[in-house]
């Protein structure tokens, strides 16, 4: 059976959160091979040109985690929480998620990802979820958060993740301290959690473009969160 190649984007080097990082990208890769995927690491610092050759050639694009976007992306400003900034990281997953959004190619946004779908499209962000006042805890030591859920959310009828898990509400793992503000044209909510907060958006009418703000690939022994892997998968073997 074809195997489909999966484009994976990756952090700095330079990142102070690395070896976080690291694990998180390293259980992406099992997670699509797992699903019958064969993983490519996308590097930073090519060019246009070379970086949109490699694009073409890729089955699916996966966004994964990682530090903040730079608010200049989405006009606001510098904030104190801001981490794990890095223009050029920023430069090639923006173009990617553009160009993604522009064609059939399956899309899989994980946490970051999420983020980084909704500046490209027109929307916005709060830079710490402290701006948010309802706002619940959604950020948990790396020791809790990859096999802990420490809160649920509600996924809306009808859509690709409602297919994909097959129930109306999961718990998730959480790793985040912003949020999308502004929903993105274009982008449609797929899930909140209970404070009210964008869990996970879509682009209709797309084959498969799915973001998500929690980690599925850190639990890979529960049945809904390996099926957004597979059902990614699945969507880019088609294409």
């Amino acid at each position: 059976m074809h195997a489909p190649l999966i484009g994976i984007t990756i952090h700095p080097v330079t990142d102070t959160d690395r070896a976080t990082l690291d694990a998180l990208v390293d259980a992406i890769v099992q997670s699509v091979e797992r699903a019958g995927g064969l993983p490519a690491l996308i590097p930073l610092g090519l060019s246009e040109s070379t970086l949109r050759n490699l694009y073409t050639r890729l089955d699916g694009l996966l966004l994964s985690g990682g530090g903040d976007v730079h608010p200049d992306r989405y006009g606001s400003t510098w904030h104190e929480t801001l981490g794990g900034v890095d223009a050029e990281r920023d430069g090639t997953e923006l173009a990617l998620a553009q160009w993604v959004a522009g064609d059939t190619k399956p899309f899989f946004g994980i946490c970051r990802g999420t983020q980084v779908l909704n500046v490209a499209l027109g929307g916005t962000l709060y830079r710490d979820i402290s701006e948010y006042p309802e706002a619940i805890r959604h950020t948990y030591p790396s020791a809790e958060y990859a096999t802990q859920r420490p809160h649920e959310i509600k996924v809306e009828e009808e859509s690709v993740l409602s297919r994909v898990v097959g129930q109306p509400v999961i718990a998730v793992n959480s790793l985040h301290h912003q949020a999308i503000k502004d929903v993105a044209p274009g982008l449609a909510v797929s899930a909140r959690a209970p404070d009210g907060l964008v869990e996970a958006v879509e682009i209709p009418h797309h084959p498969f473009a799915l973001a998500v703000q929690w980690h599925p690939e850190c639990l890979p022994d529960a049945p809904e969160q390996r099926a957004l892997f597979e059902s990614f998968v699945a969507a880019a073997r088609k294409r």
